[in-house]
């Protein structure tokens, strides 16, 4: 029997929603629209693409985006001094500063600066440190929207095992912590694992984020297992053209998983609704209105 497909594009969609409702909520309350600053370097087009597409989902969301755009020959200072006035400024609820900068900046240095309590993308240091030691901050979207799908799918997650692919910051790293969190019994693996596709096969849930095209193989997967697919993958397809794949062989892990997202219209959606709901949830903490009970 064919596992069922994970719908993330719908699950975000209506995470956007509630968002978007309690964004009007908020105004309502504080008397101003929930902000987040996005703050662009150079002109990579990927990096264009990628803040026109959250600006897009912010106003949809009914707030306020605020865009800052500095030529890749900015000095560092120039992008540090812009990042402390946004800390400052108290109609501002999330800073995003769009990764890669330019080979000058050092990026570690420039995401330190950003206030925790602003850092909706949860790569500041501190926030990294809450989430390993247990404690809430900010957490980064994917991994916390892959979250979000396997408690929608299992519920709880005490017990279960878990298997991360992949040992990034930004993905990697903090799924596992998040799995243990929620009482998983988790795995951190990588592509120097031994014996990967053995390991894999103990897990009750796999989440894929090593990004190399369909590494994970049906065999790999243990009957009736949640698949999570981070990956994004473009390789080639028919007539020259080129297709998206994820990190799991698709065809083969939908014949013996129970439940997997597709590549596309899986995780990737979930990325910027939960960057828009971190930055609400920002908007309630710093207005001191309490957490929106639909979005903890």
């Amino acid at each position: 029997m064919a596992a069922a497909v994970i719908d993330g594009k719908a699950f975000a969609a209506r995470l956007r929603e509630t968002v978007a409702e309690y964004a009007r909520e908020f105004e309502q309350r504080a008397g101003r629209k929930a902000a987040l600053a996005v703050v662009l370097v150079g002109d990579d087009a990927a990096s264009h693409v990628y803040v026109a597409s959250k600006t897009k989902a912010v106003l949809e969301a009914d707030m306020a985006s605020v865009e800052f755009k500095l030529a890749a020959t900015a000095s560092q200072d120039k992008l540090l001094d812009r990042v402390r006035a946004l800390n400052a400024d108290p109609d501002v609820d999330g800073i995003l500063v769009q990764l890669p900068l330019p080979e000058h900046m050092n990026e570690n240095r420039v995401i330190a600066a950003i206030h925790p309590s602003k850092d909706v993308d949860g790569f500041n240091i501190i926030n990294v440190g809450r989430l390993a030691v247990g404690q809430h901050g900010f957490v980064p979207c994917t991994p916390l929207g892959c979250l979000m799908l396997l408690k929608d799918r299992l519920g709880d997650l005490s017990g279960l095992e878990a298997v991360v692919i992949g040992r990034s910051n930004i993905v990697g790293k903090p799924m596992a912590a998040l799995l243990t969190r929620e009482n998983a019994t988790v795995t951190l693996a990588h592509s120097r694992t031994k014996n990967l596709p053995e390991v894999v096969r103990r897990a009750d849930i796999v989440v894929a984020a090593v990004g190399r095209p369909e590494i994970v193989k049906g065999d790999w997967i243990k009957p009736g297992a949640t698949v999570i697919d981070v990956g994004i993958n473009r390789i080639p397809g028919d007539s020259g053209k080129t297709r998206l794949v994820g990190d799991v062989d698709f065809a083969e892990a939908s014949e013996v998983a129970g439940a997997i997202t597709p590549v596309p219209g899986g995780v990737g959606p979930m990325t910027i609704a939960v960057l828009l709901r971190n930055t609400i949830v920002s908007a309630y903490r710093r207005e001191n209105l309490g957490l929106p009970k639909g979005l903890l």
